[in-house]
């Protein structure tokens, strides 16, 4: 169910909407105002995997040293490339 309401933009806000609405990413202003709450709403959710990863970092960084998991940057990033690849179908 939609329940209309009135909110106040700044002049810089509303033009940045209508910008999003004139490039056709979304059909109106009021869809704009729509996905900045869902993502709002994501943040806030403990389901959301970012904010989990966060407090898992936050977490290990709190360990003593001899505690912290080896991480090899080559390694990595070559995983990350691969996966990249497979999704662009290369």
């Amino acid at each position: 169910m939609n329940v209309k309401t009135t909110v106040t933009l700044s002049d810089e806000d509303l033009r940045f909407a209508e910008e999003l609405v004139e490039a056709g990413r979304f059909p109106s202003v009021s869809d704009v105002i729509g996905e900045g709450l869902a993502r709002l709403r994501l943040e806030e959710s403990d389901s959301d995997p970012v904010a989990g990863m966060a407090d898992e970092i936050r977490r290990r960084m709190e360990l003593p040293r001899d505690q912290f998991l080896p991480w090899d940057g080559e390694v990595i990033a070559k995983r990350i490339k691969e996966r990249l690849a497979q999704k662009r179908g290369e």
